[in-house]
C-alpha cells in the first residue's frame, strides 16, 4: 500500500537515504485520497443518492415565487417607462440570470437575479491592469448628447459604475454591499413571515462586437461541445455590470477609478437561450446541486471563516470538469455517486494547490488573494477534508432544513 509505504519512511522503520519529512507525509496522504472515488462506501453511496432525489424545488412553491417575480419586473418596467426624473432607464429590457433560471436551485425559490440592460452607445473596453482581463474600464467610442451623458465622468467618455448604482439605490430597501453589482429588493409575505425571497437588481451594459481577448482565449469547450460552437460562443454579445474588485479603497472610488466586472455567469444564462449548453440533462446538474449543498451547508456552519466562499466558486469547478469529462456515459444515472466525488475531489484539489482558474479568463485564480484570503482558503482546504473524510455529514444537516 503506497500510503503505508511512504508511512514507514517517516517513522524510521525502513531506511532510506533522503527521508520524508513531516509535510512530504502530509501531501502524499492527500495526494492519494483526495478525489479518490474508489472508496466510496455503501452508505456514502445511499446518501449521495437519496440527497440527489430530494434536491428538488416543490412546484407550488416555484409557481408562487414566480408569480411575484413576474409581478416585481412588470411593475418595475412600468415605473421606470413613466420616470420623467431619470429617462436614461426608459429604455431597460431584461434578461434573466442566476441558479433559479439555470435549475441548480436547491432548498427554496427564494433567491433570483434580473438584469437591467441598459441602452447604450457603441462603448471601448480598456482592461485594467492586475486583474488578469476580468475588470474593464468602459468609454463611449464618441461624445455624446443622450441621456447617458448623467452617468459618466468628468471626461465625458468614461461610463460611471458608481452614479448608475447609485441612482438605482433610490429604489432599495435593503443597504449597499459596497462590493456587489446588485440592487437587492427583500420580500417578505403575509401568510409566512419566516420567509424572506430577494430579488437582486443589476443594471447591465451590452458590448456586442464579442468577448474581450482575455475571454476569447480561456474558454475551454473544444472537446466537451466542439470548436464551431466555441466561435459562435465568443463572438456573441459581452455584458458587463458594474462591480468593484476586492481590496480597492474607498478614496479610489471616490476619485473615479471604476472598473465593469465581466461577469461570466450571466453568459451561462444566455447560453440556455441559445442552446449552447442544453447538454447539461438532468444528471449533470445533480452533481452541481449536490455540491451547492456542501457549499451552503459549509457556509452556515462557518459564515465568518468561509465568507469569501460562494456558488460560483462551485459553479466554475463544475465547468471544468464537465469539460474533462465529454463522455455521456460517465454521468450516467448509476454513475451519480462516482460523479459528484468526482467533482468533490476536483474542488478540493482546488482548494488544496491554491488555484480554482476562471472557466472564462483562465488567468484569473478565484482562490487568490484578495478576492480569496490564504487563511480562508486554509480553513476551506481542512473542511472539505474533514466532510470527505467522515461522509459528508453537511449534506445530512442541509437535507434536514430542506425537510423543515
Amino acid at each position: 500500500d503506497l500510503f503505508l509505504k511512504f508511512r514507514f519512511y517517516i517513522t524510521g522503520t525502513q531506511s532510506h537515504p533522503e527521508p520524508f519529512t513531516h509535510y512530504t507525509y502530509l501531501y502524499l496522504f492527500c495526494y492519494h485520497k483526495v478525489g479518490d472515488d474508489s472508496s466510496i462506501s455503501p452508505e456514502l453511496d445511499r446518501l449521495i443518492r437519496q440527497r440527489g432525489r430530494d434536491l428538488r424545488l416543490r412546484k407550488l412553491d416555484q409557481q408562487n415565487a414566480v408569480k411575484i417575480v413576474n409581478h416585481l419586473i412588470d411593475s418595475l418596467l412600468e415605473f421606470l417607462k413613466n420616470n420623467d426624473d431619470q429617462p436614461f432607464f426608459r429604455e431597460v429590457s431584461v434578461l434573466t440570470s442566476g441558479s433559479y433560471y439555470e435549475m441548480v436551485k436547491i432548498n427554496k425559490p427564494n433567491e433570483f437575479d434580473i438584469m437591467l440592460k441598459l441602452k447604450v452607445p457603441r462603448l471601448v473596453l480598456s482592461e485594467l491592469e492586475k486583474y488578469q482581463g476580468l475588470f474593464y474600464k468602459i468609454n463611449l467610442f464618441k461624445a455624446t448628447r443622450t441621456e447617458i451623458q448623467h452617468f459618466l465622468l468628468e471626461d465625458e467618455r468614461t461610463v460611471s459604475a458608481t452614479k448608475i448604482k447609485a441612482e438605482m439605490h433610490r429604489w432599495v430597501i435593503r443597504r449597499n454591499l459596497i462590493n456587489s453589482p446588485a440592487v437587492t429588493l427583500e420580500f417578505k409575505p403575509k401568510e409566512k413571515v419566516d420567509d424572506v425571497m430577494s430579488v437582486d437588481i443589476v443594471p447591465t451594459l451590452e458590448v456586442p462586437q464579442g468577448w474581450p481577448q482575455a475571454a476569447r482565449e480561456g474558454l475551454n469547450i473544444d472537446k466537451w461541445l466542439g470548436k464551431k460552437c466555441r466561435r459562435q460562443f465568443v463572438s456573441k454579445a459581452v455584458y458587463f455590470v458594474p462591480k468593484r474588485p476586492k481590496g480597492r479603497n474607498l478614496k479610489d472610488d471616490a476619485k473615479g477609478m471604476l472598473a465593469q466586472s465581466l461577469q461570466k455567469h450571466f453568459f451561462l444564462s444566455l447560453a440556455y437561450k441559445d442552446g449552447i449548453f442544453e447538454v447539461l440533462v438532468f444528471r449533470e446538474k445533480l452533481c452541481m446541486r449536490l455540491l451547492k449543498c456542501v457549499i451552503e451547508g459549509l457556509k452556515q456552519q462557518y459564515p465568518k471563516e468561509l465568507e469569501p466562499l460562494c456558488s460560483y466558486h462551485g459553479k466554475t469547478a463544475f465547468f471544468h470538469v464537465l469539460s474533462d469529462r465529454v463522455q455521456d456515459s460517465l454521468w450516467s444515472p448509476g454513475q451519480l455517486s462516482v460523479s459528484f466525488m468526482k467533482l468533490f475531489g476536483y474542488f478540493e484539489r482546488c482548494a488544496l494547490n491554491g488555484s480554482l482558474p476562471h472557466f472564462f479568463v483562465r488567468e484569473h485564480n478565484l482562490f487568490s488573494p484578495p478576492a480569496f484570503p490564504k487563511r480562508a482558503l486554509v480553513f476551506l482546504t481542512n473542511a472539505l477534508k474533514e466532510q470527505r473524510e467522515l461522509g459528508l455529514p453537511v449534506i445530512i444537516v442541509q437535507y434536514n432544513i430542506i425537510l423543515k
